[in-house]
Parts: C-alpha cells; sequence; structure tokens
C-alpha cells in the first residue's frame, strides 16, 4: 500500500527520543477541572448550536491559560506536561459521532431519549421496542420533567459508566499490545503521528518569552474566529434566550435551497453553509480528498435528476426539504451505492495489504535472519511500559466482562457472536488495519461488518442495536501511543490522566446536559443544528434497525443487489487505475466521504482547497503551509469557543435568573 505524494511530507518528521518524562503533576489536574467546568459548557453548547465542537480550541486554550499562569509563577511547562493537557483537551470536550455530540456519556443519552420516541422512531414502527435499559419509559416523569435525576435513569446510567470504565482497560490493553508490535517489533513508521507530536512541540514555544510566528497567526485566527462567532453563535444564542425565537443573521447550520431548485433539480438537496470554517476546512485537509468529496457532491447534481426521471427514486416528492431528500435518495439509491464502494475499497485495501505484509516478510527474511529470534524487543529504558502479558490480561478481563453483560441484557441473542467478535474478530481487524496506519497513515475496516452480523444471525429485536458488544478497532490507539512516544512522555503519565479524567468528565457531563435540558428542550429552536441533523439521524438509525425489528424489514428493501454489484465494480476498477497511474489514493477516500454529505459545504471547502493548493502551497511550500494552516485553525476554532463559551454562560445565567420562584 503507497503512501501518497501529498502525505509523503508528515513522514519521518520527528525522531524517536531516548529521554522519558513524567507529563502528569498537579498542573495537569488543574487543567483537568478547568476544561471539565469551564470549556466543557461550551463544546457542547456548539454542537447542539452549529454541530462543531471547541475541537483545538479547547487544547490551544488551555495550554495558553496555563502557559502565561507558568511565566508569571517563573516558571514553564515541560513538552511532557503540555502533551497531557493537549491529551486530556482532545478527550474531554472532543465531540463523538456523526451528530457533533461533545460532553461525555450524557448527551448520548439525552440524543437516545429523543431517538427511541421520536416520529422516525414510531414511523418505522419501532418506537416500543427500545429497551429500558436504554431510555426509561414513555410517559416517565424522567422524560416528562427533563431529568436525570429519576429512579427510571439509573440503570442506564450504571450501565454507561460500568461499560466505559472497562472500555479504558480494554483500550489501553490492546492499544498498547498493537502499539509494541507494529512499532516497536516491525518498525512501521507511522507517518501521520508527527503531526500530532510538532503540534504540541509548535505548543510549547508558547511557554517561551519569544514572540513565534505560530504566536502571531493564531492571534489572527482566533480573531477571525471571534467577529465570526459573535455574528453566527452570539447574536442567536443570547436572542433566544431573550425572544421566543433566536435571530439568525447566517441561517445555520445552511441555506436551504432545495424546494427553490426542485422544479430544475428534482430530487437534488442543494444550499450552502455560510460557517468560514468550512473554508478553512478545505484549506487545511489534503487537496485531493477534498476534489474527492466534490466530485461526489457536485455528481448528484447530474445524476439526482436522471435518475429521478428513470424512477430509480420513488420515495422524493416536491416540497421536501433538504434532511428529506436527503434521506429518500439514501433509500432508493445512495444506501446500495456506498455499500458497494465501502466494500470494494476494503477489499482491495486489505489485498494490498496481503501483498505489503507477504513483500515485507521476505525482505525481512533476507536482510535480518538474526532478529527473527527475538519475539519482542525490550522497551527503552523509562518509558513507562507494563509487561505484555499484563496488557493482554486487562483486554481479555474486558472482552469478557461484555460478553456475559451482553450475555445478560440480551439472553436470546447467539452468544457465539459475542465470543467470536471479541476474541478473534476484534484482534484481526485491528492489527491488519494497525499495520495499514503504521505504512500508509490510512485507515481501513470491514464497512457495515456489525450491521451484517446482526441481520444474518437471522435474532428479531431491536435491543441488540444498542448492546455493549465487544466489537472494535483498535488500530488508531496504536497511532496514539506512537505520538506519547515521540514527544518523549512515559506512558504511566496517560494511565494517571485517564483515572482523573474519569470522575471529572461523568460529574461535568451530568451536570451540563442536565442544566442545558432542563432549561429548554432538545432538540428545539433553541438548538438549530441539533432540530436539523437529530432528525436525519434517527432516520437513517431507525430504517437500519428495521432490520431485526418484528414485521416487514424497511432496510432489506432498501438494500438493492445490482446497485451495489454496479458500485463494488467501478469501485474497484477506479481504485486498480488509481494505483496503476500513481494517481492519488486520497482522491477515492474522499469521495466516499462525499458520499454520505449533504453537499452544503462541499463548495466552501473546495474554495479553501483550491486557494491553498494554488496560491498558497506555491507562496509558502507544502510542508510550512501545512503548519500555517493547522495554527490558522486551531485559532479561529478557539476565537469561535470563546464566543460560545460566553453565549452559553449568558444563556445559563439567564435562565436560572427566569426560573427562580421569586
Amino acid at each position: 500500500m503507497r503512501l501518497d505524494p501529498e502525505l509523503q511530507i508528515y513522514r519521518d518528521l520527528m525522531e524517536r527520543p531516548t529521554h522519558f518524562e513524567d507529563g502528569f503533576d498537579i498542573k495537569t489536574i488543574i487543567g483537568m477541572l478547568f476544561l471539565g467546568f469551564c470549556i466543557l459548557p461550551g463544546s457542547i453548547y456548539l454542537g447542539l448550536v452549529m454541530g462543531s465542537d471547541l475541537g483545538p480550541a479547547a487544547e490551544w486554550t488551555t495550554i495558553i491559560l496555563f502557559a502565561e499562569l507558568a511565566r508569571r509563577s517563573y516558571t514553564k511547562l515541560t513538552r511532557q506536561e503540555i502533551y497531557v493537557l493537549y491529551y486530556v483537551a482532545s478527550h474531554l470536550v472532543r465531540a463523538s459521532g456523526t451528530l457533533s455530540i461533545a460532553g461525555g456519556y450524557f448527551g448520548w443519552m439525552i440524543y437516545n431519549q429523543y431517538f427511541a420516541y421520536s416520529q422516525a422512531a414510531k414511523g418505522f414502527g419501532i418506537s416500543g421496542q427500545v429497551p429500558t435499559w436504554v431510555v426509561p419509559p414513555e410517559g416517565s416523569m424522567a422524560l416528562i420533567q427533563r431529568t436525570f435525576l429519576h429512579p427510571d435513569w439509573a440503570i442506564p446510567i450504571a450501565l454507561a459508566v460500568g461499560t466505559s470504565f472497562v472500555e479504558r482497560l480494554s483500550w489501553y490493553g490492546f492499544g498498547y499490545t498493537l502499539f509494541r508490535v507494529t512499532s516497536d517489533k516491525e518498525n512501521l513508521p507511522f507517518p501521520m503521528a508527527p503531526i500530532a507530536a510538532q503540534g504540541v512541540t509548535a505548543l510549547a514555544e508558547i511557554t517561551s518569552k519569544t514572540e513565534t510566528w505560530r504566536w502571531r497567526l493564531f492571534s489572527v485566527g482566533a480573531m477571525v474566529g471571534v467577529a465570526f462567532g459573535v455574528v453566527y453563535v452570539g447574536i442567536p444564542a443570547i436572542s433566544g434566550v431573550l425572544l421566543t425565537q433566536p435571530i439568525q443573521l447566517l441561517p445555520i447550520p445552511f441555506l436551504d435551497l432545495t424546494q427553490r431548485t426542485e422544479a430544475f433539480l428534482p430530487a437534488t438537496a442543494t444550499g450552502i453553509t455560510l460557517n468560514i470554517g468550512s473554508i478553512i476546512t478545505g484549506a487545511v485537509i489534503p487537496f485531493w480528498a477534498v476534489v474527492g468529496s466534490f466530485i461526489a457532491a457536485a455528481g448528484t447534481f447530474v445524476l439526482n435528476p436522471a435518475l429521478y426521471r428513470m424512477g430509480m427514486l420513488p420515495t422524493w416528492r416536491y416540497g421536501m426539504d433538504a434532511i428529506q431528500t436527503g434521506f429518500a435518495n439514501n433509500v432508493d439509491f445512495y444506501l446500495s451505492w456506498g455499500l458497494g464502494i465501502a466494500l470494494a475499497i476494503a477489499l482491495v485495501s486489505f489485498i494490498d495489504m496481503g501483498i505489503e505484509m507477504a513483500r515485507e516478510s521476505k525482505a525481512r527474511r533476507a536482510t535480518a535472519r538474526a532478529e527473527r529470534s527475538v519475539w519482542m524487543p525490550p522497551p527503552p529504558k523509562g518509558r513507562g511500559d507494563i509487561p505484555i502479558p499484563v496488557a493482554i490480561s486487562l483486554w481479555a478481563f474486558a472482552t469478557t466482562f461484555y460478553i456475559f453483560l451482553c450475555r445478560i441484557l440480551i439472553p436470546n441473542f447467539p452468544w457465539a457472536y459475542f465470543v467470536f467478535f471479541g476474541f478473534i474478530w476484534t484482534p484481526v481487524i485491528s492489527y491488519v488495519s494497525a499495520r495499514v496506519r503504521g505504512i500508509a497513515g490510512q485507515y481501513i475496516g470491514i464497512p457495515f461488518e456489525r450491521e451484517a452480523a446482526f441481520i444474518l444471525s437471522g435474532y428479531k429485536g431491536v435491543d441488540i442495536w444498542f448492546a455493549p458488544i465487544p466489537l472494535n478497532n483498535y488500530a488508531g490507539l496504536a497511532e496514539q501511543f506512537r505520538v506519547v512516544e515521540l514527544t518523549g512522555t512515559r506512558f504511566t503519565s496517560i494511565i494517571w490522566a485517564e483515572v482523573w479524567m474519569f470522575p471529572i468528565i461523568l460529574f461535568a457531563s451530568f451536570f451540563y446536559w442536565q442544566f442545558l435540558w432542563k432549561i429548554a428542550e432538545i432538540p428545539s429552536v433553541q438548538y438549530p443544528y441539533a432540530q436539523k441533523f437529530w432528525q436525519l439521524q434517527a432516520l437513517n438509525q431507525a430504517l437500519w434497525y428495521t432490520a431485526t425489528a418484528e414485521g416487514n424489514s424497511y432496510l432489506l428493501r432498501a438494500l438493492k443487489l445490482p446497485i451495489i454489484s454496479t458500485a463494488f465494480g467501478s469501485a474497484a476498477i477506479a481504485y486498480w487505475l488509481f494505483n496503476l497511474f500513481r494517481l492519488p489514493i486520497t482522491a477515492i477516500f474522499g469521495f466516499i466521504r462525499g458520499l454520505g454529505y449533504l453537499p452544503m459545504s462541499i463548495l466552501p471547502e473546495i474554495i479553501g482547497a483550491i486557494t491553498a493548493q494554488f496560491y498558497l502551497i506555491p507562496r509558502f511550500g507544502a510542508k510550512q503551509w501545512k503548519l500555517y494552516a493547522t495554527v490558522i485553525s486551531a485559532g479561529f476554532s478557539c476565537g469561535m469557543g470563546l464566543i460560545g463559551m460566553a453565549s452559553v454562560a449568558i444563556a445559563m445565567i439567564q435562565r436560572s435568573v427566569t426560573q427562580l420562584p421569586f
């Protein structure tokens, strides 16, 4: 599997250190408290309003603040301390899933209670089948009063907290083992790992007394983010507190033009996002990935009207908005088309991986016969490693726990599936994917593996979709340990960070989600992104769940074998041609990304990508521009985040005052 020339600049940016230091201390603990109780609410609010978390803003804001405090205390932050703060920030406030839900366990509980009794779930006939160990029953006072402080939430909360704790044991144990095998034993380069490590190195410069280019660019990005955030986030948030309907000078999350263009573009979702963050995103991510996404999105403007006139999009009706149009087309065509492409890319990726592994094995036998007698080289001194048998035992314990828990929650589901997922499939797919990340910096996996297993099992019931089955891909964790190593941070620092992070995020997540849910229903007009996209997510989710629900399966009717096979063949040929002519493979991965997107953000992204590729990179150089763009993007996110935090603070104070009985 070859590495695209565009990604070559990321390879070998840093050498392995020979000295390691602890990064966890009292500064880290204070930073966790600051993140949990000051940064987290802003990230939650931005996710509900505009569909993005604070992202790099949380990391930069925290580190800048603590760097300034350290400077005034006549000390400084070490690179290791900065990395642990960076690690904590990225895990505490980053959003997860397709809905940009930040804020830990309780955010997904809010979504689950919405989904269980949504119009989508009721329309597909699965509303009453969501188990009570996921959400309270319909009509419960816990839902009517919008509160977690009710006995009906006891089991869902206990399951979420318990499985999250055990998951930490699992990912640390197996992720560390993968790292030892792929990095220490096989010496794979992990070309994308130096990016995060270089970012931490850049952050370390802030603690010095000299002003660097990074600080200047960060300041420029932050000021742009603040100015835009006032218009895009601040005014709607504050006006929403004072008025029944928030004032939106710019439509959030996008300007929907579907109903205005349906006469000449039938069955085509049209519109544009006016968030300039999309332009910055396009300038940061690989150019050909954006081009691939643009081709996929722009192609719908030609393909969708043609498919509609051919009778292949029968679900669409005039008058549908962008969300409804996207779902209708997904049911009729794009679900099958995307599945075929994903299967083809997965297959050829595994074939490439097999060829690469065979080539490496042959070279190793020819040039390093003496090394074969060493099963695993000893770890560097002072890195904070644990014995591999201990790591594997942690993973085995967690996997066994999940198997027994699933057996209790879903007693009628064939337990052999849980054993296969946990002890056979997860290790195999994690190792293969970790090698791909180590060689080419790309992710591969079997698409819809979880969904296929549920359908093929013959089980009937919606509850299996909510069970914590032991099916994971830990490839990214091997790369994460590589980043920890490159920063010279002891692995034990990450263990202590996780130990302290767990209770902080648990309490902060409970407190802020409870407060925001109490002052306004989620989703509602107060949270425009959630109001738009939670509906689409619920429709897609309910469609999949019908595959195992009692009665008709809408999903199986939506999957069309001719479309799947056509997409599979087309994608396989395209991948082969791209390899043959040495074209950028990232374009294909971007194309897959574009299939799953509404096209609203593609135009701003391609504008940013073209500007970067044909003006900024020739002027500054590819490597230097990537460094510049990362810093500017972080600054912009920081500025937006500051406005988001200020807005949520004003909203929370005002709502608290208006709800007082005097």
